[in-house]
């Protein structure tokens, strides 16, 4: 009944911007805390972003803190992240998830819910 469809990624060169989108169907945004990963082939997932269900707290991996940003519009069941200068290694599909309201951070043990995802490339 609840879903997430990711959008937004494409092709950039190293030093450009995207941004990415995530749309949360069945139920109000407002219900999760909402994070992002991502996995390149041939390695394991990781932990990039994530923001509470009220988006008064948002954690980073040290690999991206300083260029990425995750946002949340609750009002339009939607979640973001902003990503600027972007290299080469962020390149990865990326997924978004969802997890329940009383706890968040970078573990995928707390996140119930995810979307297909969307790829990123980055050239050199």
């Amino acid at each position: 009944q609840v879903h997430l469809v990711e959008s937004g990624g494409g092709l950039v060169q190293a030093g450009g911007s995207l941004r990415l989108s995530c749309a949360v169907s069945g139920r109000t945004s407002a219900t999760y805390n909402m994070g992002w990963f991502r996995q390149a082939p041939g390695k394991e997932r990781e932990f990039v972003a994530a923001i509470n269900w009220s988006g008064g707290s948002t954690i980073y991996a040290d690999s991206v803190k300083g260029r990425f940003a995750i946002s949340r519009d609750n009002a339009k069941n939607m979640v973001s992240l902003q990503m600027n200068n972007l290299k080469p290694e962020d390149t990865a599909v990326y997924n978004c998830a969802a997890g329940g309201s009383g706890f968040f951070g970078p573990r995928p043990q707390q996140y119930s819910l995810w979307g297909q995802g969307t790829q990123v490339t980055v050239s050199s």
